[in-house]
């Protein structure tokens, strides 16, 4: 069994879908949720689903020991990126190499950091979507694992564009994370390979 650990910064759709599809997994069980904000709506969806969750200042990300401290404590295996709006700071990125997954509401490596779904109405570009990617120093540059796409649609707002790419999101974030479990990603340089 893998321990994940979900940072989350808002209201947890993504980290509550992860904990309810994983519930009955043999493979992966959802350990603890962590935040740098409590006041919002992930810490209520996870404890009602048995899932611990605690909450970091800025400060403590940064420096990383409590972080690390509470990681190990729940014995994890991987850390989940689920609408998490901190940078990952090098403590975390020495302690876990290649064990950070981020999901990104974009078609990385266009329109990075936040707002990618704004980016792109702005943009005018015909096609988005969300990109499921290993985390590394820079902002949302690390190997891609897998992408979604939907389309843009002519009168779409940032709103309508992130309401659609979200449904996407709940279901590449798990694929990804069963593909990981399964030891079927394999990291060379830039690129992630798919092993059959």
């Amino acid at each position: 069994m893998k321990n994940v650990a979900i940072f989350a910064s808002g209201s947890g759709t993504n980290a509550e879908n992860i904990v309810r599809y994983f519930s009955k997994s043999e493979t992966i069980k959802v350990a603890v949720v962590l935040s740098n904000n409590r006041n919002v709506g992930v810490h209520a969806r996870v404890n009602k689903l048995g899932v611990p969750s605690f909450v970091f200042s800025r400060e403590e990300f940064a420096d990383g020991a409590p972080v690390l401290a509470k990681l190990a404590e729940y014995d994890t295996d991987l850390i989940v990126l689920a609408g998490f709006m901190n940078k990952i700071s090098d403590p975390l990125l020495n302690a876990y190499p290649g064990k950070i997954i981020n999901i990104h509401p974009a078609l990385l490596p266009s329109f990075p950091g936040l707002h990618g779904q704004g980016q792109a109405v702005a943009y005018g570009v015909k096609f988005s979507g969300c990109t499921v990617h290993f985390v590394d120093e820079g902002t949302d540059s690390g190997p891609i694992i897998l992408q979604k796409v939907v389309p843009v649609l002519d009168d779409d707002t940032e709103d309508t564009l992130a309401d659609r790419i979200l449904v996407q999101e709940h279901i590449a974030l798990p694929e990804a994370l069963k593909l990981w479990a399964e030891g079927k990603l394999q990291i060379n340089g830039r690129k992630v390979k798919v092993l059959a």
